[in-house]
């Protein structure tokens, strides 16, 4: 080997801190030591592709709202559009137990503020955050959905 040069077996790694914040995120430090100047960042992306490839998660891949044809629409007595409610469906955190698409249903009148609690959802998925906000409706003001919960990786 090349003076300078280091084998895989002599680098060393620590998690020095990790932890989950009240907004569901997780942190988590890592030493990995000894590298060239500029290694870390080539190693620490390289790394970083590989666990979000690899991470396993539960998500809302699909949503459906009565009497909307388009992500751009408004619904009638609804404060949000319906594209500010696909991005607070992408928001809501949730476990499955089964590796099989499974759905989930929502039918809220007003006036309420819909949350996640207010899912419908198989007994093989769970709402981790169940106050997720949704959207306001005003009185007289529906909104019915129907969406689709899958397991997967990336």
């Amino acid at each position: 080997m090349e003076k300078g040069g280091y084998s895989v077996a002599q680098f060393h790694y620590e998690c020095v801190e990790s932890r989950t914040d009240k907004d569901r995120s997780q942190y988590g430090k890592f030493v990995i030591e000894p590298l060239a100047r500029g290694q870390g960042t080539t190693v620490g992306n390289a790394l970083r592709r590989v666990l979000l490839a690899n991470l396993e998660g539960t998500a809302v891949t699909s949503v459906r709202i009565a009497g909307v044809n388009h992500e751009f629409a408004t619904i009638k007595g609804v404060r949000e559009d319906v594209l500010e409610i696909l991005l607070n469906m992408k928001e809501v955190v949730l476990k499955s137990h089964s590796n099989q698409p499974q759905i989930g249903r929502l039918r809220m009148e007003g006036p309420a503020t819909v949350t996640a609690d207010r899912f419908d959802v198989p007994s093989e998925v769970e709402v981790i955050d169940r106050s997720q906000y949704i959207a306001t409706l005003s009185p007289g003001a529906i909104l019915e959905m129907e969406f689709r919960i899958e397991k997967g990786t990336g």
